[in-house]
C-alpha cells in the first residue's frame, strides 16, 4: 500500500504534487537521511515568521485541493514543505518555538556540549553545564513530542523538574566517580552523564504520553485510538536516536583534545581550548543530527498483537473483528 509522508493530516493531493510525499523515499535509511539533512538544516533557524506562514498556507491550500497562485512552481511547493516540516508540529500543525526544533540541535548543541566538554573538572562546573543542557534537552523533548496529548503547567513543571535534577546527580556522580580515571577518561564524563541523562529526561518530559498513550492511525489516517506500548517503543527509538547524535562527537573530541594536550598545545593556547571544542562537536552534529534522525521512520508502525490487550478488544468491536494488522503513529524526534 502507499502512503503519503504525513500519517497526521488528511491529504487531498494536488493536481500536480503530492504536497506530503517527500521527494525521498522514506522507507529507506539513505532517503531519510537526505530528508532530515534538509529539515534540520540550521538555515531554516533565520526564515521569518511571515515567510513560514505563507509556506505553512500552500502547504494547507495544496493538501485541500485549493487553487494556487500560477506562479507557485513545483520547487516552491517542495521549499514550503521543508519549512513546514521544520517549524510545525506534525500532529497538531501548531508552530514549534524556536529553540526546541532540530533545525536548532547543531547550533545550540555545539555550544552547550562545547562547554561541557570544557569545563568538567569541579563539582560546580559540571552541574551548571548539565543543568543548561538538559534544560535545553527538557525544551526539545517537550517540542518535539508524539501525539496531541495535553499538559497542565504544573505536569510541565513537574516533569521539567525531575529531569533535570535527575540529569544533574548523574552527572555530578559520574565526575566524582571518576575523578582519579586517566585524563582521555575524565574528558568522556559529559558524554557517560548525557547517556545517562536521556534516559532520565526524555521519558519524563514525555510522562503523559506514556501515562495516556499516544495517538495512532489505520492505513487510511483515522486515528482509532491512543496506545501506552506505541509510546514506550516511540521514546525508547528516540532515546537511542539522541544517544547516537552525540557519539562521535564527544568520544572523538576528547582523544583530539588529549592528543594536543599532551603535545603542550592547550598549555601554550589556552584560549583556544572552547572554541576548538565547539568546532569539532559541531562538524560531528552537522552529520550525526540528521543520521540520527534518520536511525527510524518518524511515522513509526506497531503490529496489532502488540497493542494492549484493552485496546485490541475494542479495535475488534469497532472493527467488526476485522481490525488493522498494524497501526502507525509520530513516534517523536
Amino acid at each position: 500500500m502507499t502512503r503519503v509522508t504525513n500519517l497526521f493530516v488528511r491529504t487531498v493531493a494536488h493536481p500536480t504534487i503530492d504536497i506530503d510525499k517527500s521527494e525521498y523515499d522514506l522507507d529507506t535509511f539513505l532517503g531519510r537521511c537526505k530528508h532530515f539533512f534538509v529539515i534540520t538544516n540550521p538555515l531554516n533557524l533565520f526564515v521569518s515568521d511571515a515567510e513560514l506562514e505563507k509556506a505553512k498556507e500552500l502547504v494547507i491550500a495544496c493538501r485541500e485541493n485549493k487553487p494556487l497562485p500560477d506562479d507557485v512552481a513545483e520547487g516552491e511547493l517542495r521549499r514550503a514543505k521543508i519549512l513546514y516540516d521544520s517549524a510545525f508540529h506534525p500532529e497538531t500543525g501548531q508552530k514549534m518555538n524556536l529553540i526546541g526544533r532540530m533545525s536548532a540541535q547543531v547550533p545550540c548543541n555545539m555550544i552547550i556540549t562545547g562547554g561541557m566538554m570544557t569545563f568538567y573538572k569541579s563539582n560546580l562546573e559540571v552541574f551548571l553545564w548539565q543543568w543548561i543542557n538538559q534544560s535545553f534537552n527538557a525544551l526539545v523533548n517537550f517540542t518535539n513530542r508524539s501525539g496531541d496529548a495535553t499538559f497542565t503547567n504544573e505536569q510541565i513543571a513537574q516533569s521539567y523538574v525531575l529531569a533535570t535534577s535527575g540529569a544533574v546527580v548523574t552527572a555530578v556522580g559520574l565526575n566524582k566517580a571518576l575523578k582519579k580515571a586517566p585524563p582521555v577518561v575524565k574528558r568522556m564524563v559529559p558524554f557517560f552523564a548525557v547517556f545517562a541523562a536521556n534516559c532520565i529526561n526524555i521519558p519524563l518530559m514525555r510522562a503523559q504520553e506514556l501515562k495516556c498513550g499516544t495517538a495512532i492511525y489505520d492505513s487510511d489516517n483515522n486515528k482509532v485510538g491512543y496506545s501506552k506500548a506505541a509510546a514506550q517503543k516511540g521514546i525508547s527509538q528516540v532515546i537511542i536516536s539522541r544517544v547516537f547524535m552525540a557519539i562521535p562527537g564527544m568520544l572523538f573530541t576528547p582523544f583530539v583534545m588529549n592528543h594536543f594536550e599532551k603535545k603542550g598545545v592547550l598549555t601554550r593556547m589556552p584560549w583556544i581550548t572552547l572554541p576548538l571544542q565547539v568546532a569539532l562537536v559541531g562538524a560531528c552534529l552537522i552529520v550525526t543530527t540528521p543520521v540520527g534522525c534518520a536511525l527510524y521512520k518518524q511515522n513509526a508502525t506497531l503490529p496489532f498483537d502488540q497493542l494492549e490487550t484493552e485496546l485490541r478488544d475494542d479495535l475488534r468491536r469497532r472493527f467488526q473483528n476485522k481490525p488493522p494488522q498494524e497501526v502507525f503513529f509520530n513516534k517523536g524526534l
